[in-house]
């Protein structure tokens, strides 16, 4: 699917099969979950431009090449997606930091944005969302829905582990997202959790049931 990258990397694959675990307690998973979003960090950055500029070493001038001044910023969907930003800003420690957050009215099943923090000149820059899991994809796509309204145009979207439905939401959705995924399962369950998946992401960062 164009758009969509799934990480095979031996790293990711490896930390994303301890995070399983059942057993794995607060403190490992939310290392697990900060290396994870940091290894991600790496390719999901891949297509920064770059501009040459002239330094000089203990040796001698040279032309070399520096990240182009492009602005970056971080959102993660509260609360799991906070688990994330930390292993981010360890590789870009120049993004900004928003933050938003969702709930599904019971009533109609539709997600309701009850809070949004974006940086001031957050139009002005490539906007990265974060959410551990994507199950259905209503929410990733609302929140990229609810982005674009504020005049958010260049969004990609990152997750641990994505149901193939939510892939396949999200995509549907917003075709010009790109999609970055640790893992790809292929169930949810009648709860709308993902199968195997890892439980609540949320709760297994936070130490809450």
């Amino acid at each position: 699917m164009e758009n969509v990258f799934i990480f095979d990397h031996p790293l990711i694959q490896h930390k994303i099969s301890l995070m399983r675990v059942k057993q794995t307690t607060t403190k490992e998973f939310r290392e697990l979950v900060s290396e994870v979003a940091m290894l991600m960090a790496y390719e999901v950055t891949r297509d920064l431009p770059l501009e040459e500029i002239e330094i000089e070493t203990p040796v001698a001038v040279a032309r070399t090449k520096v990240l182009a001044g492009k602005k970056l910023a971080l959102l993660p969907i509260l609360r799991a997606g906070l688990g994330m930003v930390d292993g981010m800003l360890q590789l870009l420690p120049m993004a900004k930091v928003g933050h938003i957050g969702l709930y599904r009215d019971p009533e109609t099943l539709e997600p309701v944005e009850y809070y949004c923090k974006l940086p001031e000149d957050a139009r002005e820059r490539d906007t990265i969302v974060l959410d551990p899991m994507m199950a259905t994809g209503g929410s990733a796509s609302a929140a990229v829905t609810f982005l674009k309204q504020k005049g958010i145009c260049n969004i990609k979207f990152v997750c641990l582990i994505a149901a193939t439905e939510g892939i396949e939401r999200l995509h549907r959705d917003h075709p010009d997202v790109p999609i970055f995924c640790a893992a790809e399962d292929k169930k949810l369950n009648d709860h709308a959790y993902i199968v195997p998946g890892l439980g609540d992401a949320g709760d297994r960062l936070f130490g809450t049931k």
